[in-house]
């Protein structure tokens, strides 16, 4: 259990059955009445953020997230199958779940899954991935004073911008959290 006087920056809790972190808090003492605690929380399962104000005796429960390391395997229709490296056994993620996690993420890759009370909510892909360049239009002479970039297709599939020196068959490192060319590997 947790009070609301004692909440940090990036603790999760349980309320009204959802599971929040904690992205801003800001303990409040108005000259007339009691303190209060005004809270920003982001719910872990939608992704939504709200804003709520609580009692500093308030009580929560903590909610425990396991993350844990699986490689991922293959995709099968709207099912994503990932295995334990520890006991080889294997689960299936629904498509729902993954959303837009996978986009940059080749077989075989290892990802955190991220889950609470057994039931899987979100994947983590690694931070950066060496990916090859499929499909790449050859850049335009003269283009180059604006720092100026052109679309490419990297083998998973999924469509960058790349700077224009980077070519067809080029291997370049991709930043996961924001989608974009970082280097060439």
């Amino acid at each position: 259990m947790v009070s609301a006087g004692d909440f940090k920056n990036g603790i999760t809790i349980e309320l009204e059955g959802n599971i929040y972190q904690i992205i801003e808090f800001q303990h409040v003492k108005p000259g007339k009445g009691a303190a209060f605690v005004r809270t920003k929380l982001k719910n872990i399962k939608s992704g939504g953020v709200v804003e709520k104000t609580f009692r500093p005796t308030e009580k929560f429960e903590n909610a425990h997230i396991d993350r844990k390391d699986m490689q991922y395997l293959y995709q099968d229709g709207d099912l994503y199958y990932f295995m334990d490296n520890e006991t080889y056994e294997q689960i299936a993620i629904n498509a729902d779940v993954i959303g837009d996690a996978l986009k940059f993420v080749k077989e075989n890759e290892t990802c955190k899954i991220a889950s609470h009370n057994g039931s899987v909510f979100g994947v983590e892909p690694p931070i950066s991935v060496d990916l090859l360049v499929t499909e790449c239009e050859p850049g335009v002479k003269g283009d180059t004073a604006t720092g100026a970039t052109k679309p490419c297709t990297v083998e998973t599939g999924a469509t960058l911008n790349v700077p224009l020196f980077i070519n067809q068959g080029d291997m370049i490192r991709i930043d996961t959290r924001t989608g974009e060319y970082s280097s060439r590997a």
